[in-house]
């Protein structure tokens, strides 16, 4: 891989020889030359632009999308509930017990991402990475306020004088805009977005807020602002894990070096036809590259497949009447297969192959298994917690009795009615704290508060003489009374007695 242009070696004058002094250690560091694309139309621009909007119109919309849950629920389609432990995601909630159905949908991102990175190279860097959205919106503010490539380019080397600070503050206070409504954003979805919002402009919000969107503010602003195509070279790991899963068979943006090599211009071309390329050296392919790369120089870490050179280089070449694709999406082994003087494959045979393939099958069957538990989950759960000490009382009447913890979690939006039944337990009844022993009855009814998890202290009794064993194990069942939506769950728990035998 070609070394990155942008790393040169600055070596300072070593001392002379014989001079009492150490000469002096080459320095690894170099001044970032800014980098200022030019404006460029073309069906990847285009591209770029509608995935640039439809990402920043979910990310900025979703918070303010309602959906009816009822009294007894948030009304926020997507809400990340840390306050009660909840995650809502339109009509489906998680509770933290459920927490497994979040994993499987991080897994499904990962996977998604080694099937798109397979598929068709860094296109996730190229267009939906939110640094890569962000930077891009900004490049865009770049060129409406100094102007194109070269007016930015010769407004940095000036010196500083009204006009450039005129110009710097109106851009900064835009990119600083942009980043707090970043920020800003962030928080609607931990809390009701119109309540925050409200709270957040008359100071009463919580301090977490506040602190929240000045931190997400000043990472856009300067990320997104100043250091942008260096997040992707030099901070983000995921350039280097996706450049170790490419392949020959994957699409990447290429320079047919076969055609366009040895480089000459218009003139050399209609002075010694056939001893040029196709390339004129026009260098529009680095003038419109978001991180500044020559991408005739080979594959390299800089170039995030966004395409924009394409785009570049193809309208020259339909300015000079060349073939157009002399920079595509190509992968390694067609590009071979040109150059030994074969047709363009398809570029469909590159998406579906068996290691694409592959991925679609395990982000497929991932998918369709959390949509299968999410069908099956019960809405109601039973947890049990047996007393352990002591594990039996001996009650004056002969019986025995056993203490329990139980916690019935109603997970609908609604209040419940649920019984709570013993099952395998001999001639047994249950009572709760709250009543008498005397009105034990094999199944008792309570009421559960919506979207809620009660507590009870219940107590499982046995007549005298019907603990013949040490250890019982027996059911209790949590069901929805008749008439609800149904739902059941059960819980095996042990007895403990006197009994004859250990």
């Amino acid at each position: 891989m070609p070394a990155d242009p942008k790393l040169k070696l600055v070596a300072s004058t070593p001392a002379p020889q014989g001079g009492g002094g150490a000469p002096h250690e080459p320095s690894l560091y170099a001044r970032r030359e800014p980098v200022c694309p030019s404006k460029i139309d073309g069906r990847f621009r285009r591209f770029k632009w509608a995935v640039m909007a439809f990402c920043l119109a979910v990310y900025w919309g979703t918070p303010w999308l309602r959906w009816d849950r009822g009294p007894w629920a948030p009304h926020q389609a997507v809400l990340i509930d840390l306050a009660h432990r909840r995650f809502y995601m339109f009509g489906i909630e998680i509770w933290p017990h459920e927490f497994y159905f979040v994993a499987g949908l991080l897994i499904m991102a990962g996977i998604g991402l080694f099937l798109v990175t397979s598929a068709v190279g860094r296109a996730w860097c190229g267009y939906a990475c939110p640094q890569t959205v962000w930077t891009d919106l900004f490049q865009h503010v770049d060129r409406l306020i100094d102007g194109d490539r070269n007016a930015q380019l010769a407004l940095d080397r000036a010196p500083w004088t009204a006009r450039k600070v005129t110009k710097r503050v109106a851009k900064w206070a835009i990119f600083l805009g942009l980043s707090f409504a970043t920020g800003g954003a962030w928080i609607f979805y931990f809390a009701d977005a119109p309540t925050l919002q409200r709270e957040f402009w008359t100071g009463t919000a919580p301090g977490v807020a506040y602190g929240c969107v000045a931190v997400l503010t000043f990472t856009t602003f300067w990320l997104g602002g100043f250091m942008r195509e260096q997040v992707c070279v030099y901070m983000c790991p995921w350039p280097r894990i996706q450049s170790a899963m490419l392949d020959e068979k994957s699409l990447i943006v290429t320079y047919k070096d076969w055609r366009g090599e040895p480089r000459g211009s218009l003139k050399q071309a209609k002075r010694l036809p056939g001893a040029v390329g196709d390339c004129i050296d026009c260098k529009q392919c680095v003038a419109v590259c978001p991180t500044g790369i020559d991408i005739r120089e080979g594959a390299q870490i800089g170039c995030i497949t966004c395409g924009l050179c394409i785009d570049a280089c193809d309208r020259v070449m339909g300015q000079v009447g060349r073939a157009r694709g002399l920079i595509d999406y190509c992968t390694l082994d067609d590009a071979e297969h040109e150059r030994q003087g074969g047709a363009a494959k398809p570029l469909i045979r590159a998406i579906f192959r068996p290691r694409t393939l592959v991925y679609l099958g395990l982000w497929g069957g991932i998918g369709l298994a959390l949509l299968f538990m999410l069908g099956q989950r019960t809405r109601l759960d039973l947890s049990v917690a047996r007393d352990r000490n002591p594990e039996f009382v001996q009650l004056s009447n002969g019986s025995v009795r056993n203490g329990f913890t139980v916690k019935l979690r109603n997970m609908e939006d609604r209040p419940r009615q649920v019984v709570l039944s013993l099952d395998g337990l001999p001639q047994g009844a249950i009572y709760s704290d709250e009543m008498d022993a005397a009105a034990a009855r094999p199944a008792l009814g309570f009421t559960v508060p919506a979207d809620t998890t009660q507590r009870l202290r219940i107590y499982a009794v046995v007549p005298s003489g019907a603990a013949q064993e040490r250890h019982f194990t027996f059911r209790l069942t949590a069901q929805a009374r008749p008439g609800e939506q149904p739902a059941q769950d059960a819980v095996k728990t042990e007895f403990s007695a006197p009994g004859d035998t250990d």
